[in-house]
């Protein structure tokens, strides 16, 4: 493994357990209330914090106390419930424990870890050299590629489905939050 590589993958599993840390916080405050997102809920959430981003790197100013870094994180851990629903679906009522859902998480997270050394692999650490505003742009295509396929109810023809998206996102927002933190 090339020495770039291996700082990739330690840098990624050091924001994946940030990213952890706080939706274990957050499953304390507030349980797996999340359970209750429909599919449309979850992407419109996704939707709303790339958009922020967005308008924080335009804008160059936020009037609410909160930067870019907390959106991606929050991105990273939105992505993952995304992928936690698309396997037990929506529920009416908080359903999960949260042991359970800390277990789905480190699951989902270990998933997306290996997929992103893959394409690393790949792809050459072609990520160190783009923009953080091309994270996001692609972030944002990803979540309209998401609405679409919602919209025709899965019924694709050649394209990856909502999974796949779920787990660029996770790993193009931790790129992000990597990046944000070399500055």
């Amino acid at each position: 493994m090339a020495n770039n590589e291996a700082k990739t993958n330690a840098q990624f599993e050091q924001v994946i357990g940030e990213c952890r840390s706080l939706f274990e916080k957050k499953l304390h405050d507030y349980g797996a209330s999340w359970r209750i997102l429909r599919p449309q809920s979850l992407t419109d959430q996704l939707f709303i914090k790339a958009k922020r981003i967005r308008s924080l790197e335009i804008k160059k100013e936020s009037l609410v106390d909160e930067g870019i870094r907390p959106e991606f994180i929050a991105l990273i851990n939105y992505g993952i419930v995304g992928l936690i629903q698309l396997d037990k679906g929506f529920s009416d009522t908080v359903d999960m424990s949260n042991d359970d859902a800390m277990a789905l998480y480190d699951r989902y997270a270990h998933e997306a870890l290996e997929l992103m050394k893959r394409k690393n692999h790949d792809y050459d650490e072609a990520w160190r050299g783009m923009r953080v505003s091309s994270y996001t742009d692609f972030i944002l295509t990803k979540i309209e590629r998401i609405k679409e396929i919602e919209n025709l109810e899965g019924g694709t023809l050649v394209s990856e489905g909502i999974d796949a998206n779920y787990m660029d996102i996770i790993n193009y927002a931790v790129f992000g939050v990597i990046k944000l933190s070399e500055w």
